[in-house]
């Protein structure tokens, strides 16, 4: 049946840290020959925690990890201050425009390493001060504090005539129930959530408010622009029930019997 089967066959080859991108090749092109369904490679130092000579007292500590409960490992990894990542004072950040029924919304998402971090974004409203020139597409989104002591975020972007311009207080700008709904979603965010599963969590929620059922409508055509071509969603085919819905230029197809929704 392994012909049938992904990594049915694989293997994982460690190599030391000065080998050469020449030799990591053919071992990639060895390992095709040889028929193998799955090849993985790492170089000393390329990832925490692999090819690591553990002391005495780390071994002990690994052995106490193995022997934890499920619960223990959870309250470790929460506890565990490498988990979370410290937001930069300044973000590089898109500006996404979608209209849903008659309203004119916006988002402002920012980003690291081109994956969104973190979201603000609710209707477009010019008299509440979210005047942003609809040819700016990105900028950068700016923590400050105020003279009271007060965080919040500004977002600065470069007009026509190359000066920065700022609106101050984007988190006050928007509706207070939809920035706090925003905190939310930006914390599964910055926690490496993968924007399927994100998806998932936001069509999930059930809220009283049309409004606010708008607003996470709106979260999801903002976020559905930084799935790949090809990455799996996280639910079932509607009409065959099988888990092979995959994303296509923002739209769900299924591999399996070809159903697709876009929206």
């Amino acid at each position: 049946m392994q012909k049938w089967v992904d990594h049915s066959i694989s293997v994982t080859i460690n190599l030391p840290n000065d080998i050469s991108e020449e030799m990591v090749g053919k071992l990639y092109v060895e390992a095709w020959r040889s028929g193998c369904k799955g090849c993985t490679v790492y170089r000393d130092g390329s990832r925490t925690g692999v090819l690591v000579a553990l002391s005495d007292n780390d071994k002990k500590k690994e052995k106490e990890k193995e022997n934890a409960t499920s619960e223990q490992q959870a309250a470790r990894y929460i506890a565990e201050e490498e988990h979370i990542l410290k937001r930069p004072v300044e973000l590089e950040a898109d500006v996404v425009r979608f209209q849903n029924k008659k309203e004119k919304w916006i988002a402002f998402i920012g980003l690291i390493d081109g994956r969104p971090y973190e979201i603000f974004t609710g209707i477009a409203d010019d008299d509440e001060g979210i005047f942003c020139p609809k040819s700016v597409t990105k900028g950068k989104i700016i923590k400050a504090v105020g003279e009271d002591g007060v965080k919040r975020y500004d977002f600065q972007f470069i007009n026509k005539r190359g000066f920065k311009t700022t609106i101050e207080g984007l988190s006050e700008k928007f509706n207070p129930e939809f920035w706090n709904y925003a905190k939310l979603i930006s914390g599964v965010l910055r926690y490496g959530m993968p924007i399927p599963q994100v998806l998932k969590l936001v069509s999930s929620l059930e809220l009283d408010s049309q409004s606010i059922n708008t607003w996470k409508m709106g979260v999801e055509r903002a976020l559905k622009r930084y799935i790949h071509n090809g990455e799996a969603a996280a639910e079932r085919c509607p009409n065959c029930g099988q888990e092979s819905l995959v994303y296509q230029e923002g739209c769900l197809i299924c591999t399996n019997c070809g159903t697709s929704r876009c929206g």
